[in-house]
């Protein structure tokens, strides 16, 4: 009995053993299942922060960009401002304006195709004007009277009725030149 006893307990040992190495066992896989699921969830988390971080760097440095861009422009808007304020500071003050007067009024005269024109200059163009038309006969006779509009200088040509006219002035030719020299302008300095 004492023998069947002993095999009876050794069985029931064995048994528990096992029981106990399954049970570690299961514990051990299911501990190792939660790792795993842990690691998953914290790599995604990452991943989701990462990619967050990224898109938020991204769009920092699309705005920087455009803000670099529009202060650019700000700048290049101000130096040909300034340039175009010097320009009409230089055209206010040039030297041989009666000579330049006379062409311009022939030339209006000349596109308008008319004898007798009104001529327009700045006020502080009409004396000149006037010397123009002394020693030029050939103008004087198609001159029929000189009128003062505030304008840089140059002359605005009207024929005798007031409906045709040629703008000669500096500031309408200086508007015809920008389309053309505001690119080379910008190429020389940008």
């Amino acid at each position: 009995m004492e023998r069947l006893i002993s095999a009876i307990l050794n069985k029931v040992n064995a048994d528990a053993r096992n029981i106990v190495k399954e049970a570690e066992e299961r514990a051990q896989s299911i501990i190792e299942k939660a790792r795993e699921q842990h690691k998953a969830k914290s790599d995604e988390e990452r991943s989701r922060l990462t990619d967050e971080a990224e898109a938020e760097a991204a769009r920092i440095k699309a705005q920087a960009a455009m803000k670099a861009r529009q202060e650019m422009l700000a700048a290049k808007i101000r130096v040909i401002d300034e340039i175009i304020s010097e320009t009409k500071k230089s055209l206010s003050s040039l030297p041989d304006r009666e000579k330049i007067l006379a062409n311009l009024t022939r030339e209006g005269i000349s596109a308008l195709g008319m004898d007798e024109v009104m001529v327009y200059v700045s006020p502080k163009d009409a004396p000149d004007m006037k010397k123009v038309l002394e020693v030029d006969r050939e103008l004087e006779g198609k001159v029929i009277g000189i009128k003062t509009q505030d304008f840089l200088g140059g002359v605005i040509v009207e024929d005798r009725n007031g409906k045709n006219r040629v703008d000669n002035t500096f500031e309408t030719r200086l508007q015809m030149l920008l389309p053309k020299i505001l690119p080379e302008i910008g190429k020389e300095l940008f």
